[in-house]
């Protein structure tokens, strides 16, 4: 039995009579009952203190009867105890306020239960409670019906919330009208959400805002988010830090360019998610294995995004194979893709194969499909079998070229295929003008299909002066109608004067088919050495134009950047 004298707040013993005199509607003798004891009475002093930021409650009971904890609960959470503590909390004035720590707990009992029976007896956790998006906390019954009410409303708004069935929703239709209304604000529309109805299940506040506002720091402008949404909305699901910022540093780490990091990604939204150590990297560990200078890698991603996400065994390494079985090179393929990396994307068995067949069958031979792919890479992923037969039936028609002859113009110019046909009729026609017979026209334009892509512009000002200023006959012209792809200014009028200084008679295969330093080494021999054929392709080797094997290394590398710019213009 608890003793009569109960302790005051330093811990030390009073008298019974004094504490009768402090506290005279708590106390009672054991052989009083008061209202509020049914076979209990109670003798106790509350004492609300503040000391390391929480409550203290020194409780004194006196009981008749041994209550198991259970007991004691229940009569401690009723009304008639709670009007107690209420009355007693209100007639001790204390010297300073209290301040509850935790407002937003306003039952103070559980503050209470939580004291004596909780894990923590300092302090409530450190973290800041989160904000409440789901509502109010609801039984089983209750969510049932919250979730039939949320149902109906967006049924009601032509939404089909089918998918819906498994995912936790809100308590509340106004958190979902949240929702909706922000994705109409963005952009989406009532079939867009239809398409994903599982966006519905992200807060504005946890998940919409922040992932918006990432995409829009690193690059995505906020008018074009609505559209990235549409494209991938399972983005909205994603974790900023975990998921988002590590592909955007991994995109970094293959150069490409920050100001670049929005286009890419708008090209292929669903890079953010893929995950590092899968396709991206064994796909870019692949391209650098055959020869892909890895300085390029990021541009090629810039270009052609898709083949971080395309996998080696079944889409990359069956393409690069099938293309060496060819004869093209290795190294000569690196460097195909390094310019039009979107070769890749070439389906092997429905596209490109199909076209290589499609070549031969119209009598291109098999040694120079190396060179046609070399040349015009992407003759490998189109429509080919159309554009063969058209374009065939128009040289046939109009430029009467037999398909033997076609044949072999496809070979040396491969963008044939491509080229329409208005284009390719003015320069023929500039030449049947020149009063050149239609069938020496026929014989140039297959010995030199170069022609049919210039711009009548210039053929004008080379022919004029190849009749003015040269005053040699039309015929040479049908011997070598390549005099039409040289530059007048550059190399035919300089190299004619040097000439005709030195007085030397020569064809203009020997005077313009060769480099500089080769005119030079010619212009002071003795001899005239043997005039070289056209352009040739070496298996193993580069595409090389006879005359021009002495190239200084500057010469190459500002080709090779000028076409850089040109692919990625394009």
């Amino acid at each position: 039995q608890i003793s009569n004298f109960p302790r005051n707040s330093l811990g030390e013993r009073r008298p019974k009579k004094e504490k009768e005199k402090e506290s005279p509607l708590l106390y009672s003798s054991p052989n009083k009952r008061t209202p509020y004891s049914t076979d209990l009475h109670l003798s106790s002093t509350i004492r609300l203190c503040s000391t390391r930021s929480h409550f203290h409650f020194h409780f004194h009971f006196y009981f008749q009867s041994m209550l198991s904890r259970r007991k004691f609960l229940t009569i401690f959470s009723s009304s008639n105890v709670s009007q107690l503590i209420s009355h007693q909390l209100q007639s001790n004035a204390l010297p300073h306020p209290i301040h509850n720590p935790f407002p937003q707990i306003s039952n103070n009992f559980r503050v209470l239960l939580f004291h004596l029976y909780g894990t923590q007896d300092s302090k409530f956790p450190e973290y800041q409670m989160p904000t409440v998006t789901w509502g109010v906390i609801q039984g089983r019954k209750e969510k049932l019906v919250s979730r039939v009410i949320i149902f109906d409303y967006l049924k009601g708004l032509g939404i089909i919330p089918d998918e819906l069935q498994d995912l936790e929703l809100p308590s509340t239709v106004d958190v979902m009208r949240e929702r909706v209304e922000f994705l109409q604000k963005l952009g989406l529309t009532i079939d867009d959400i239809n398409q994903y109805p599982l966006m519905l299940g992200c807060s504005v506040r946890k998940n919409v805002i922040p992932v918006l506002g990432y995409l829009e720091k690193i690059g995505i402008s906020r008018s074009k988010l609505g559209e990235f949404v549409k494209s991938y909305p399972q983005v909205l699901h994603a974790s900023v830090i975990v998921e988002l910022a590590p592909v955007i540093k991994f995109l970094r780490g293959l150069d490409v360019e920050k100001d670049d990091i929005g286009f890419v990604l708008q090209k292929y939204p669903e890079l953010l998610g893929f995950k590092l150590e899968g396709t991206m990297s064994t796909s870019v560990a692949y391209l650098v294995s055959i020869g892909v200078n890895p300085r390029d890698i990021g541009p090629m991603v810039t270009q052609y995004p898709y083949l971080l996400g395309m996998r080696v065994g079944t889409m990359i390494k069956p393409l690069v194979d099938y293309l060496v079985s060819l004869g093209l090179p290795k190294k000569i393929l690196a460097r195909m893709l390094e310019k039009r990396a979107y070769i890749l994307g070439y389906d092997l068995e429905e596209t490109v194969k199909p076209n290589v067949d499609c070549l031969i069958s119209f009598g291109v031979r098999k040694e120079c499909l190396p060179s046609i792919i070399a040349q015009y890479p992407q003759i490998i992923g189109l429509p080919l079998k159309a554009k063969l037969s058209s374009q065939q039936y128009f040289f046939s028609l109009k430029l009467k070229v037999d398909p033997e002859g076609f044949a072999r113009v496809v070979e040396k110019l491969p963008q044939v295929v491509s080229l329409h046909q208005n284009v390719i009729m003015k320069p023929v026609e500039f030449l049947l003008g020149r009063a050149i017979p239609s069938q020496d026209v026929s014989s140039m334009v297959v010995k030199c299909p170069q022609l049919v892509a210039l711009r009548v512009e210039l053929m004008k000002n080379s022919y004029f002066f190849f009749k003015s200023e040269m005053g040699r006959p039309g015929k040479e012209l049908v011997e070598f109608p390549e005099y039409f792809t040289y530059s007048l200014e550059s190399r035919i009028k300089p190299r004619y004067q040097r000439l005709k200084s030195k007085g030397i008679n020569c064809s203009l295969n020997w005077m313009l088919n060769c480099s500089d330093q080769r005119f030079e080494e010619r212009l002071q021999g003795n001899y005239i050495e043997t005039e070289s054929i056209g352009p040739s392709f070496l298996i193993g080797g580069k595409l090389e134009l006879p005359g021009n094997d002495i190239v200084s290394d500057e010469e190459e590398e500002s080709d090779d950047e000028m076409l850089y710019r040109r692919t990625v213009s394009l």
